[in-house]
């Protein structure tokens, strides 16, 4: 469970980076969250579009995609957001404590 310090430092971190992935109109896929659980492991912070023709709502698809990939939600704007797992043998970021 991330602390309100965390993520805003995750926060600030996602602003820099574009999405490496999106979200279509078949939703979610099982390939979809089997190329979201690599990139997971491999950066650890990860922004997802959605597109407007697969009518999903971003926070409500973070948090469900969240919890099939044992990650963080970090954020949602827009047709955007942002999740977070951490890597336990090889760590990129280095969390706030508290």
């Amino acid at each position: 469970m991330l602390t309100g310090k965390q993520r805003s430092y995750l926060r600030s971190m996602a602003n820099g980076i574009k999405p490496i992935t999106q979200i279509g109109k078949s939703g979610l896929t099982d390939a979809f969250l089997e190329q979201l659980d690599l990139a997971l492991d491999a950066r650890e912070i990860v922004k997802v579009t959605i597109l407007e023709t697969s009518l999903l709502d971003a926070k409500d698809t973070a948090n469900e995609v969240a919890q099939s990939v044992r990650a963080e939600f970090v954020q949602a704007i827009g047709n955007k957001f942002v999740i977070y797992r951490k890597n336990h043998k090889n760590p990129k970021i280095e969390l706030p404590k508290g």
